[in-house]
C-alpha cells in the first residue's frame, strides 16, 4: 500500500503508462534513464506559463512576484524534502551533471593543487568521472578510482586504504545506475571524515527509491536531478553545506548572481543565488516542487516493500532463462536489473522488445570503464519504479523468451 492506495491507483496519476507502443499496452521499464510524470506535475507546468509566467527576482509587477514566490517556495520544499540545513544550501541547476561539474570546478579553481587525490569508485556514472578528469588535468592532481568485487559492490577495505592526507575529496553514487547497488553512504561518510575529508554523493539513481536525509547523512554534497525523480527535465539539485559552498569561487558569471557590476569590480551574491546565473528553468523548478508534493504523500516503506518483491520476483524469473546472465548481484540493491546473454546481442534483446511494447535501455549506460570490468560491451537493463507491477514482469519475461526465440 502507499498512502492507502494500491500501485494500481498510483499507475493512474501516470498518463504516459495509459499509451500503446507497436500496438501493445506500454510496459516502461526504463526508469532508470528517466521517469515517468505524475498528471499534477505537467497540469502545474502548463498552469504557470498559462497564467505566471514570468520572470523571477527584482521584478515588481504581479505576475514576476508571484513567479518568484512559487520558485522559491519549491526551494523550500526541497530543503524540507531533504532535510538539509537551510534554502541556502540548495542550489538549483539543470541536472545531476551540471552539479558535480560546479563542484568539480570549484574544487579545481579553489581547492587543488599538484599532488592531491581525488577519489571515486569503478562503479561511476561518466558523470562522475570526467568532471574529475578535468579538474585534474587543469590543477595537477590525481584520480583515485576504488575498485568493485564481482557481486558490483565497493571494496571497503580498498576505499579505507586510498584515502590519506593527499585525498581533498571522495565523490561516489549513492546508487548505481547499472548494478542498482546501494553504496554504504554512512560508512563512506564515516571514514572520510576521520581524515576530514569532505565526501560528494550523486543522488541521481537514489531519490527516485528512497528518501534521503541530509542531515543523518552528513556529505558535504549531495546532487540530483528532477526527471528521475518523476519531475521535470532540465531541473537538478546541488546540496551542499554552507560553509562549503561559501569556499567555492561562481560556476558561472551573468544576471542574478551579483550584487554590484562594476567594469573594475564585481562583488558576488549571497547563497544560493551565487551559483545561479542567468534566467533558470522557472517552470521546471516549480514543477519539481510539485514533484516533491507527490513523493511526500507517498507511504516510503511500502514503497520499498514493493520495489524489493519486484526485483526479487524478476530476478527469479529472468535467472531461469538458459544463457542469461544477471550483471551486478550486490546483497543491497534498488529495482535496476541488468543482463546479458551469451548468445544474443544486448541492441537486438532492446529492439525486438520494443516491438512487444516494452521499453528497456540497451548499452554501457555512461558506464564504460565498470563494462571493461566485467569484460562486455553492454547490457539490457530493466530498472523499476513504485508505479510498475509483478504483471508487467509477467509480461516482460515472456516477451524476453519471444526476443530470444527471434534471435536465436
Amino acid at each position: 500500500m502507499v498512502e492507502k492506495k494500491t500501485v494500481f491507483n498510483l499507475r493512474d496519476d501516470f498518463p504516459t503508462l495509459k499509451r500503446k507502443v507497436n500496438g501493445k499496452p506500454l510496459i516502461y521499464f526504463d526508469n532508470g534513464a528517466t521517469s515517468q510524470k505524475p498528471s499534477s506535475v505537467i497540469e502545474r507546468i502548463n498552469s504557470f506559463y498559462q497564467k505566471e509566467n514570468s520572470n523571477i527576482h527584482r521584478g515588481v509587477h504581479t505576475l514576476s512576484q508571484e513567479a518568484t514566490s512559487m520558485y522559491e517556495e519549491a526551494r523550500n520544499k526541497i530543503k524540507s524534502y531533504i532535510n538539509a540545513e537551510s534554502e541556502e544550501e540548495i542550489i538549483f541547476t539543470k541536472g545531476t551533471t551540471e552539479g558535480i561539474n560546479l563542484v568539480a570546478s570549484g574544487f579545481s579553481r579553489k581547492i587543488l593543487k599538484k599532488g592531491d587525490e581525488v577519489l571515486i569508485s569503478a562503479m561511476e556514472h561518466h558523470s562522475n568521472i570526467v568532471p574529475w578528469q578535468l579538474a585534474c588535468e587543469f590543477s595537477g592532481a590525481k584520480l583515485k578510482v576504488c575498485s568493485i568485487n564481482e557481486e558490483g559492490e565497493l571494496d571497503m577495505s580498498e576505499f579505507e586504504s586510498l584515502l590519506s592526507e593527499k585525498t581533498k575529496l571522495v565523490a561516489v553514487t549513492h546508487v548505481s545506475n547499472t548494478l542498482g547497488t546501494i553504496n554504504p553512504v554512512k560508512k563512506i561518510v564515516e571514514l572520510s571524515h576521520k581524515l576530514s575529508i569532505p565526501v560528494l554523493f550523486d543522488g541521481a539513481q537514489s531519490v527516485p527509491h528512497m528518501k534521503v536525509d541530509m542531515k543523518d547523512l552528513d556529505c558535504e554534497f549531495y546532487v540530483f536531478g528532477g526527471h528521475k525523480m518523476f519531475g521535470p527535465t532540465g531541473i537538478g539539485v546541488l546540496y551542499g553545506k554552507k560553509k562549503w559552498l561559501e569556499k567555492l569561487p561562481p560556476y558561472q558569471g551573468g544576471g542574478d548572481m551579483i550584487k554590484t557590476v562594476t567594469f573594475e569590480k564585481t562583488t558576488y551574491n549571497d547563497l544560493p543565488y551565487k551559483f545561479e546565473a542567468g534566467t533558470p528553468n522557472i517552470s521546471a523548478g516549480i514543477g519539481l516542487g510539485t514533484a516533491v508534493d507527490y513523493l511526500s504523500k507517498l507511504d516510503w516503506n511500502a514503497v520499498h516493500d514493493h520495489e524489493k518483491e519486484l526485483l526479487k520476483y524478476a530476478t527469479s524469473e529472468i535467472s531461469q532463462i538458459e544463457g542469461i546472465k544477471i550483471i551486478g548481484t550486490a546483497a543491497e540493491k534498488v529495482g535496476v536489473l541488468s543482463f546479458i546473454h551469451k548468445d544474443a546481442h544486448h541492441y537486438d534483446i532492446g529492439t525486438i522488445l520494443d516491438q512487444l511494447g516494452v521499453a528497456i535501455r540497451t548499452g554501457h549506460h555512461c558506464t564504460e570503464p565498470l563494462m571493461k570490468r566485467y569484460e562486455i560491451s553492454g547490457t539490457a537493463r530493466v530498472s523499476f519504479a513504485f508505479y510498475n507491477t509483478k504483471d508487467e514482469v509477467d509480461v516482460f519475461i515472456s516477451a524476453l523468451k519471444r526476443a530470444l526465440k527471434m534471435i536465436l
